[in-house]
């Protein structure tokens, strides 16, 4: 299953480590003298297995939280600073500096994708594309709200001028699976809307936020955006704990949201912007199209190795097509190809997390010992960095693998006669992010649909769960999400409405047309953005 050095292209090729010695507080690139952190990729570059070197980063701690945490109050100065006050075209200019800087790293950056997580060129090249291309809309959408504030409400005798402002101080904590383009789901629409921001880069998919040090530090004011590496409990734990961050946001586990958000002192007053985990289902029905169902739930279970919260987590199969759906399902898994991420055609690739396999192994074990079996040939089959997917049958409650969100390469399938199954199932589940109804029948699918929209928040009709295209809603019900990323709504998540109102009367006229046409002021202002 592995690549040798030899066969490595040239260009993905790893020659020099990059040991980070960098880290961005307040407007400042520090440097670091302290311990360091190994980053090691779990794809081999030696004929004998061995995990590669990638290089360090930062061991940091409360100290360098604390400046970290400082620098943002300082560039927020309760709502006074340069970066809340700033007029939004002035925003806009600084965060397209960043992102035509940005586009400049391309190559750097979707070769460390390959390296850190193990996800394939395609999808390392479309995971710096989209991020791209969210920044850009993000932008443009920021735009448009500004246009549409350009102007002044008037009821009851009383003006008022609304417009959105900023939440104040950020912690941002973004995923491994998508390290740059999730991070930045969060990061670019906090920083946009005049928030200042720390941001810790995830436990893998660390290294290549280096390249973007430098974009991050001389396309903001001083203290906007904070880049701290190490530990979560080390770095985010010491900021939480301080009560000065208004807004947490998250995208990850909710362990970890759940932790973070004990350790703030006043939690009422702390915004949430979480995406957590989900056990996103497929529902096949008996008059599913097969061909079109299996290369959909193939897609939907095991895309980057099934590592996506939006991934398909479990797979309801109504009894009559059962037989037939999982011969044929268990052929197309065994038919994909596993090797590095640079190889054509690869659709399995080596799992960044070295435990990985190990604790699939232990959701496997589980479940034969319980009554299940492993459909596909391949199923569990073992390597230094992988572990075949297993396509398991029948699974019951009482299985690990039933409750477990696996975040990995194991499809568990269920079958079911009555619809009342799957949905007493969904209904009684943690999580309520997405799921994929699979049929043809509008008698059937009609009331279907109208129940499951309200246990998800996105049917996905003969299709795979996702979260694109970015411009739609992407959240969840109970432990799945809180607030809606989106270009649209992540503007609205770490924004406040916020307004200024006055009296219908000759004085407050004549005072705000001196505030407009003197422009003096960047919030009261009917300036039209083209």
């Amino acid at each position: 299953m592995e690549q040798t050095m030899n066969q490595i292209p040239e260009a993905y090729a790893i020659t020099d480590p990059i040991h980070q010695k960098k880290y961005l507080v307040n407007g400042k690139l520090e440097s670091w003298e302290g311990a360091s952190t190994e980053v090691y990729s779990s794809i081999s570059s030696s004929e004998d297995y061995a995990p590669t070197l990638l290089g360090s980063i930062p061991d940091m701690g409360e100290p360098e939280a604390l400046a970290a945490l400082q620098g943002a109050l300082e560039a927020f100065d309760q709502g006074k600073g340069i970066w809340p006050t700033m007029r939004v075209k002035d925003r806009i200019e600084c965060m397209l500096k960043f992102v035509s800087q940005m586009e400049t790293k391309r190559d750097e950056i979707v070769k460390l994708l390959m390296w850190e997580i193990g996800k394939s060129l395609p999808d390392s090249e479309k995971e710096f594309d989209r991020t791209v291309e969210y920044i850009y809309n993000t932008i443009e959408d920021y735009r448009e709200l500004d246009r549409n504030s350009a102007k002044f409400t008037k009821n009851d005798g009383v003006y008022a001028h609304i417009r959105r402002g900023p939440l104040g101080v950020v912690l941002c904590l973004g995923p491994y699976n998508y390290p740059l383009n999730e991070t930045f789901a969060l990061l670019i629409p906090a920083i946009i809307m005049g928030n200042t921001t720390i941001f810790k880069p995830a436990k893998h998919g660390v290294l290549l936020i280096t390249p973007l040090l430098e974009a991050f530090q001389s396309s903001f004011p001083k203290g906007v955006v904070n880049i701290l590496f190490g530990r979560g409990r080390a770095v985010a734990a010491p900021i939480m704990k301080t009560g000065k961050v208004d807004v947490l946001a998250l995208i990850g586990n909710s362990k970890s949201a759940n932790a973070l958000q004990e350790q703030h002192p006043k939690s009422n007053r702390l915004r949430l912007v979480l995406g957590l985990e989900a056990k996103n289902p497929a529902i096949v029905l008996p008059d599913a199209d097969l061909d079109l169902t299996i290369e959909e739930c193939l897609a939907g279970t095991l895309s980057f190795n099934g590592q996506r919260c939006t991934a398909l987590k479990i797979v309801y199969v109504h009894q009559e097509v059962r037989e037939e759906f999982l011969q044929r399902f268990a052929k197309r898994v065994d038919e994909l190809k596993f090797g590095n991420p640079w190889e054509k055609g690869v659709k399995l690739t080596p799992l960044p997390e070295p435990g990985k396999p190990d604790y699939i192994q232990e959701l496997i074990d589980d479940a034969l010992a319980k009554g299940a079996k492993i459909i596909n040939e391949k199923g569990g089959e073992r390597s230094d960095n992988y572990i075949w997917p297993a396509v398991l049958y029948p699974v019951t409650k009482e299985m690990r693998v039933y409750k477990e969100e696996q975040f990995g390469p194991v499809i568990p399938v269920i079958s079911f006669q009555d619809i009342e199954e799957p949905l007493d199932d969904m209904a009684e589940s943690n999580y309520g992010q997405q799921v994929s109804l699979f049929g043809k029948d509008v008698y059937t699918l009609a009331p279907l649909i109208d129940t499951l929209v309200n246990l998800v928040c996105r049917v996905n009709l003969n299709s795979s769960c996702q979260r694109g295209p970015d411009v739609y809603p992407f959240t969840g019900r109970k432990d799945s999400a809180q607030s809606t990323l989106s270009v649209h709504d992540a503007l609205r998540s770490f924004s406040i409405r916020t307004f200024v109102a006055f009296k219908d009367n000759p004085l407050n006229t004549e005072t705000v047309e001196q505030l407009l046409e003197s422009k003096l002021s960047n919030f009261i202002s009917t300036d039209y953005i083209l």
